[in-house]
This record gives structure tokens, sequence and C-alpha cells, in this order.
């Protein structure tokens, strides 16, 4: 669990850096297919500067991620799921003046990373995350506080009788209630962006939409054409006059994406799709499955298969993973540090053997082919860290396809057995009577109410 609050602590595009002559990666890093992430929704700072939580450096609302590093590189704190925090600069001054109370070990995880290194490059990291009941709370609130701000601006924009607005696409006028204008464009030009009850932020969304019309570009492929007219005719062919529901861009104005902590509209709806047919058998039959397509140590090379990643290495790289994990006698969680290892060696261009730098990765790949260091490995101690726990690439199937020794994926050895003593079952219907656990099974369920009934689906 830990591993998964760090890979999804922050978004930034500069993942790796460089600090006093050494490379860090700053999270997992992501292969080029799966980079496409959820835009977070906008959050109520209104521009507010944002000051850490321990020291008096402040940063502007939209340098967020500048702030996040600047925690980590001097603090060596790292927050968990930032995008889901409602109101960040609120919760950074809630954990500035909890900090001034109380000291950081009270509330956060610390990961000692070079565990097994010299004390001088040994370093002590410190995770402040959901799990913490406290921080549980903080969260919710923020939620709750911002959805109770956006329900309202919502009931202004529905009661609101000042509208005025153009059409942008006829620039005929309407003036009253926003949802004149809105049922005229579905109505008149075939373009929907949903019931106008669950729409809030109106006016701004509009300009978004009329910003991207005025740019020529289409407002649901987002391609860029010469001209309207070239631009209308995309738009009539392709039918295209919607927006994408995809695109996540779009979902600040849609109260739906509001109602839960941490879930998308898409999540939302499909609970309530399991809750009206939660009697219904379900039905698998037009499940398709993707294949999940490994990448190679040392290339962009994919296969769908690990056989076939595992001979393109050994005949295009010479490095036989299959071989080292025997020879060393690996087991699983030791396979996936060595893994993490190379991966983050290779992305900093640096031998893994020897510890040369190069100026790029395949200057590096061709050093490792030339000098036999493929299959050399630095001590073990050198890469068996606890740091390598945390994968270099989130979306690295390599990782998924490593099994344990050969002895052990053959099962327990026969001579090694541990007898099984059978259960005395004699007192288990005296048990079951008086089981608490089978007082709360008789117990009726309840149903589950809040906010979610004021709105309907927003696509």
């Amino acid at each position: 669990m830990l591993q998964g609050h760090l890979a999804r602590s922050w978004d930034v595009r500069d993942k790796g850096f460089s600090l006093a002559g050494q490379d860090c990666i700053l999270e997992p890093l992501c292969f080029p297919e799966h980079l496409c992430g959820s835009a977070p929704l906008a959050s109520s700072s209104d521009g507010r500067p944002v000051t850490c939580s321990l020291c008096s450096d402040s940063f502007p609302a939209s340098e967020k991620d500048q702030l996040l590093k600047h925690m980590v590189l001097y603090h060596k704190l790292v927050i968990a799921d930032v995008k889901l925090i409602a109101d960040f600069p609120r919760y950074m001054l809630y954990w500035k003046k909890r900090f001034t109370e109380q000291p950081i070990t009270d509330f956060c995880s610390v990961i000692k990373t070079n565990s097994e290194g010299p004390v001088e490059q040994q370093e002590h990291y410190f995770l402040l995350c959901d799990a913490l009941p406290e921080d549980r709370i903080l969260r919710e609130q923020l939620q709750q506080r911002r959805l109770e701000g956006v329900l309202d601006q919502q009931q202004k924009e529905r009661d609101d009788t000042t509208f005025h607005r153009a059409c942008m696409f006829c620039n005929e006028e309407f003036t009253g209630n926003r949802s004149s204008l809105l049922n005229h464009m579905a109505k008149e030009h075939s373009f929907s962006i949903g019931l106008p009850d669950n729409i809030v932020y109106c006016n701004e969304f509009l300009d978004t939409l009329e910003c991207k019309l005025e740019n020529m570009q289409c407002l649901y492929c987002e391609k860029t054409f010469r001209d309207k007219t070239t631009l209308k005719d995309h738009m009539r062919k392709k039918q295209h006059r919607r927006i994408n529901a995809r695109n996540h861009e779009y979902d600040r104005f849609y109260v739906i994406n509001y109602l839960e902590l941490g879930k998308t509209w898409e999540e939302v709806q499909s609970e309530d799709d399991r809750e009206l047919f939660e009697d219904e058998d379900d039905d698998w039959s037009d499940w398709q499955a993707h294949p999940v397509y490994a990448v190679c140590l040392f290339c962009e090379q994919q296969a769908e298969t690990m056989e076939k990643m595992y001979t393109h290495m050994e005949e295009t790289h010479e490095f036989d993973l299959h071989k080292l994990k025997t020879d060393l006698s690996l087991k699983f969680y030791q396979q996936v540090k060595l893994v993490n290892y190379i991966r983050r060696e290779l992305h900093q261009c640096r031998c893994y053997c020897c510890q040369e730098k190069f100026e790029t990765k395949e200057e590096l790949v061709q050093h490792l082919v030339n000098t036999g260091h493929g299959m050399q490995l630095p001590e073990i101690s050198h890469w068996d860290q606890p740091q390598y726990y945390f994968p270099t690439y989130e979306n690295d199937a390599l990782l998924t396809a490593l099994s344990d020794s050969e002895s052990e994926s053959e099962g327990p050895n026969p001579s090694s057995e541990v007898p099984v003593i059978a259960e005395d079952i004699s007192n288990l219907k005296v048990i079951k009577q008086t089981s608490v656990l089978n007082k709360l099974g008789r117990a009726e369920p309840q149903g589950r109410s809040g906010v979610g009934s004021r709105v309907s689906s927003a696509w």
C-alpha cells in the first residue's frame, strides 16, 4: 500500500532531477503508452499562495508541484494522493499547526533508505497519508466543504434570471435562465453538454468552449483546423458536435464529479448500475481481455508474453534473467529489487555494473554488450536495498511476471512436510449459535443516503 501512495503522491512532468551531484527520481515513471492521466478537479484555493507545513517558504497555487519538490528535497516529506485533496492550501495550514504541536513522527510513517549501506548514506523520509485517521478525516471534511460550496453555486445558477449570453454557433442571444441557451444548442445545433441541472460554473464552461472554437479547435477530438468552415464541416461529418466525456478538462463543470472523495463520474455511475441490478446474475459474455505488454529492460521493445521478452533480452542484449535468478538463488523480492535497480540505473544512463555514466541510453546499452557487463552485477548489498522495493516504472508488467525460485515454485519438500492436525469441531455448533458475527448476519441491511440523489448523470 505504501508503494501505491508514493506512486500517486503528486503529478510532475520532470520526475527526474539532480541534487548535489546525485540523480534522483521523485516518483515511479511511466512507459510512454500510459502517460495520459486524469486531470484533477479545480481546487478551492482561489489563487491563494500555499505555505510549506515545515518552514516559512510559500509558493503560488499554480506552482504546487514546486512546493511538493521542496518538501521532498529539504524536509524529506511525501504527501500521498495530493490530487484527492480538495483544498490544498487549507490542508497545508492544518498540518503546519499540527507539526508545531507534536513531532512529525507522531503522524507520518518513516521510510529508511539504504538501510544496509554506510550510515552517512542513510536517509529517513516521512509519508503523510490517509492511513492516519486524522488525515483521512481532514480530507473528508475538505471534500465535504467543497461539495457544499459547489452545490450552493449550482443553486445560484439555477435560480439566476440575469443570465445573458449569445449562442456560440448562431450568435442568437438568450436572457433569463441558462437552460434556454443550453436547450437551444441541443435542439437547433445538436450540441448537448448534458442536462442544465448537472452543470456548475456554467459561464466558465461556455467560455472554455467558445475559446476553443475561436482557435479553430474541434470540441470533441481537439484537432485544429485552418478556418471555421473546415471546422464546421469536420464536426458535422464526424458527428463531433459534442464534448468528449473522457476529456477530464471538463470534469470540474459537472457536479457528479464532486460527490465522493476520489471517485470520478464513471465510478459513481457504475456503483448506481450495480445497485439497480444487484439481484441479477453477472454477465461476462462481452468481456474482452486486453493483453499486457512487458517492456525490455534495455530498449523499447515490447512483447505480449514473457517468454518472448526473455528471449529478446537474451538474444539482443545478452542478458539472461533466468540464469541470474538461478545462479544467485534470488527470492521473489530480490528479483523485484534487481529489476527496479537496473531500470533506475538505465534511466540515469549509468552502467549498473561499473557505474560509468553515458550521454545516451544507446551508448550505455552498447557498453554493456561490448564489456560483458550485462550479466555482471555489483555486490548484492549494493542493490538489495529497501528503496528498490518501489518500482521505477509504475506500469512495469515485467514485475508481475517474476516468480519464486525453482524450489519454491515446485511446492514444499516432502521431507520437510509439516503434519496437519485435525481441528476439534465438537463445540462448533454451540460457538456458531452464540457468535457475535452470527447475530450481526441477521441484521437488516442499511440503506445509503447522501447528496447523490440531488444530481443525475452528467453524460
